[in-house]
């Protein structure tokens, strides 16, 4: 079916949460683009009647995501630990490691040893002095 401007068509309201009647605003070509919420009167794009998934359902397959990556990393081989079971050596260093111990080419600053840093004052709260 082809919309017009103005025709009620139902869509999901992202501000009221379900699927409501909403008046065709705005138009690309044939295709229905914004559309106005006759219960909340809120402009947004049309969403065909489709829920947009939520923050949880979001969260959760991005978590999956990165557990298949993570699968699929460690089934190739991509892994930096030895095949054969054994242990790297401790006294080699990693190759593959950015931070040398002993090789700091910025000094470090000293503290004196007495010094803290002392706290900034608590403000006073905003309550009302209490009757006795």
């Amino acid at each position: 079916m082809e919309f017009r401007l103005g025709d009620i068509i139902d869509d999901h309201c992202i501000k009221c949460r379900r699927l409501t009647n909403h008046s065709v605003v705005s138009m690309v070509g044939t295709e229905v683009a914004k559309v106005r919420c006759r219960s909340c009167y809120h402009e947004h794009t049309y969403l065909k009647e489709v829920a947009p998934p939520s923050r949880k359902d979001l969260k959760k397959a991005e978590l999956a995501e990165l557990a298949r990556a993570e699968a699929a990393a460690g089934n190739n081989g991509d892994s930096s630990e030895p095949d054969d079971g054994s242990a790297p050596d401790a006294s080699e260093p990693d190759p593959e490691s950015d931070i040398d111990a002993g090789d700091d080419d910025e000094p470090v600053p000293e503290t004196a040893a007495g010094s803290e840093v002392d706290e900034a004052p608590a403000k006073p709260g905003r309550s009302r002095a209490r009757k006795a």
